[in-house]
């Protein structure tokens, strides 16, 4: 199948300044809760992050938290975007929701929440996630499948009521975003785009860009 046959026009309703909240974070929510109704995982999201080389890495996340504070989301800190993220803490997210042609981009400083917050998280997970983190070295070299069963299965043994306390190599951060990028996809390749951007005192300036 040649690249070609998969082209597709896109609808949607206008994005414009006139509609669109003033604050991205109110937007935000808008269109999440619209894809909530019409998107399977809806609070999926690319996190691309660069580490001491100045090499990219992307990969997909769920995001658990959103607030003024910013966008919340757990991992094995010793994972490759754990890694990067403690010699750069900063990333770019970009959710696609390919039901509505929307996307939305952002880019900001990266944080670790809390303690208190990542234990309460942990101890929310089912049970099996829970020993799941605990028996996987994420994104370390393992020998096989088989291996990181047994891995599974030896914590199950240890805890088989999954009561364990978080572990200190896993927990949360927060994207502090500095510009949000809402994209609505339309017909003609004549996209909607609005860009905005946090100012130095905390309000948001909103510009409209090309497709």
């Amino acid at each position: 199948m040649a690249i070609s046959d998969l082209r597709r026009d896109y609808e949607g309703a206008p994005l414009d300044e006139a509609t669109a909240a003033a604050d991205p974070f109110s937007q935000f929510a808008t269109w999440l809760e619209d894809a909530r109704t019409r998107e399977l995982d809806a609070t999926a999201m690319s996190i691309s992050t660069v580490d001491s080389e100045g090499r990219p890495s992307a990969r997909m996340v769920l995001l658990k938290g959103v607030d003024a504070r910013g966008f919340v989301f757990f991992t094995n800190y010793e994972s490759r975007k754990g890694r990067d993220l403690a010699k750069n803490p900063r990333a770019s997210l970009l959710f696609y929701w390919a039901t509505l042609n929307r996307q939305v981009r952002l880019d900001g400083v990266v944080e670790r929440v809390d303690a208190g917050e990542s234990d309460a998280y942990f101890a929310s997970r089912p049970p099996e996630s829970r020993l799941a983190a605990l028996a996987s070295p994420q994104s370390q070299v393992i020998e096989s499948r088989a291996a990181l069963d047994e891995r599974f299965a030896e914590a199950l043994e240890r805890f088989p009521d999954a009561t364990m306390g978080r572990p200190v190599f896993w927990g949360g951060y927060r994207l502090i975003p500095h510009a949000f990028e809402f994209w609505q996809g339309r017909p003609s390749r004549l996209h909607d785009r609005l860009r905005y951007e946090r100012q130095s005192d905390g309000s948001w300036s909103r510009v409209r860009l090309a497709p």
